[in-house]
């Protein structure tokens, strides 16, 4: 399998890592345990937002000459603003909805919140996708890449988990939790062929979408993960799990790129 593919793969392996932890849950993820892997995740999306997507999109705007900060400013706004779009447009639940005041999801919200972890993915399988098309004569390196795919295959861990813990709970199979659990990473990959497809045709504006990408990724962080691991009690864990995340992700960066 080309190194290319194992880009694109690597996230859902990830959520599919994650997934599988429900196979070794009697009931539910204890609170500090969520906590500590929301905050992780959030620590590896900030710096891949940083490092793997805004500094190489002005890297490649001072190649191309003209204004370096412009396409990662205004990427980065309009990623952002998208976000908030679909979060206004389309129906679900947030992440720190779903026991409100310790009392179970229902159902239907658990189904919810499936979908809007399944709508957050899209921009993290969009980031993986701009990178790869980045390496083809574009000045980011396969080791760049293969960076930023193994923080989200991390960060995509706690995801799995946070989905498929819920619906164990409220009274799914284990199997059947594991496939729905799964089945919110499966964006990812259809994300990146796409925009590897769709970068072929838009060259020049690649570090625009490269700082687009990071844009939607700091609004998951911020307007769902976060908040989740400061909720309630345990909230410094969440705030170690960030310290770790977001160092691990920059000696990966650094290391590979």
């Amino acid at each position: 399998m080309s190194a290319r593919l194992l880009g694109i793969a690597r996230p859902l392996l990830g959520t599919t890592l994650g997934a599988a932890m429900v196979f070794f849950l009697k009931k539910d993820m204890s609170d500090r345990l969520q906590k500590a892997l929301l905050g992780f995740a959030s620590g590896v999306m900030l710096a891949a937002s940083v490092w793997s997507l805004l500094i190489p999109a002005m890297e490649l705007q001072a190649q191309a000459g003209g204004i370096v900060w412009l396409p990662a400013v205004t990427g980065f706004l309009l990623g952002m603003g998208f976000l908030l779009l679909l979060d206004t447009l389309i129906p679900h639940l947030h992440l720190d909805a779903c026991e409100p005041e310790g009392r179970p999801c229902r159902r239907d919200s658990s189904f919810l919140l499936l979908l809007a972890v399944t709508l957050h993915n899209i921009p993290e399988g969009m980031a993986v996708g701009v990178v790869l098309a980045g390496t083809q004569h574009h000045g980011i390196t396969m080791a760049g890449a293969l960076a930023l795919s193994i923080g989200i295959a991390i960060q995509n861990f706690p995801e799995g988990a946070i989905i498929s813990a819920p619906l164990l709970k409220n009274g799914f199979s284990k199997p059947r939790a594991f496939g729905y659990g799964v089945l919110s990473g499966v964006v990812e990959p259809v994300g990146a062929v796409l925009t590897i497809l769709l970068t072929k045709l838009l060259t020049p504006v690649l570090p625009y979408l490269l700082a687009f990408a990071a844009g939607a990724m700091v609004y998951v962080v911020v307007e769902e993960l976060i908040p989740e691991s400061q909720a309630g009690k345990h909230s410094n864990i969440g705030t170690i799990g960030v310290a770790l995340g977001f160092a691990l992700m920059l000696l990966l960066d650094v290391a590979l790129g």
